[in-house]
């Protein structure tokens, strides 16, 4: 099977900064676009590992933030004060309730996500399962995101994206379909970003 492993620039780059992944300068370029992060903003990643979401809100977010990272893999702890990571299923309720529990967080200021299945190689499978993560983190966000707050979610191109879009206008007035620079030419995903909350309340 084929890698994606080899050394591009933004691998290199992401080697030398020290980040875990070079997924980091897709989120850094969607902050750079529309600004969904700020300083003292509480943060949750969805599928977190190995991390590099989160090493990158940390800095913005600064010592008034908390990121917080959720995966089913055990995430390699950081020395950050500002980070906190719990190994869970982002689909069970209990999960949210440690969070709450353990730092007394009850709604985020933004969602960030790189979720992605454990693909098969069936395309229609595969688009299926990332369209379940991605309606997951719709359900999060209306239970969890603050108002005024944002979601950045992955997907790909096709009916599944368009099923996306229509979940997404029920929940956001305001959202950009956005592929970053450093996103694989190799790759067809596409990030799906919440700007304004549709809050009725």
């Amino acid at each position: 099977m084929p890698t994606y492993q080899h050394h591009d620039k933004y691998f290199e780059q992401a080697k030398k900064m020290g980040y875990r992944a070079r997924s980091v300068f897709k989120l850094q370029e969607i902050q750079n676009k529309f600004h969904i992060i700020r300083s003292g903003d509480q943060v949750l990643d969805l599928g977190a590992a190995p991390g590099s979401f989160m090493q990158l809100t940390s800095q913005i977010v600064g010592p008034d933030g908390m990121v917080i990272g959720v995966d089913l893999k055990p995430i390699k702890p950081f020395k950050s004060d500002n980070i906190k990571c719990y190994e869970g299923d982002i689909f069970d309720e209990k999960i949210y309730k440690t969070i709450e529990n353990d730092t007394n967080i009850t709604k985020f200021d933004t969602i960030v996500t790189d979720l992605a299945p454990e693909t098969t190689g069936i395309k229609a499978l595969d688009a299926g399962r990332s369209f379940q993560l991605n309606e997951q983190v719709l359900n999060v966000a209306e239970k969890y995101l603050k108002p005024g707050g944002h979601v950045i979610l992955k997907t790909f191109p096709g009916a599944d994206q368009d099923k996306l879009i229509t979940l997404t206008k029920k929940l956001f007035k305001k959202f950009k379909v956005f592929r970053p620079k450093a996103v694989r030419k190799s790759s067809r995903e596409v990030y799906i970003v919440g700007l304004v909350r549709n809050d009725k309340s």
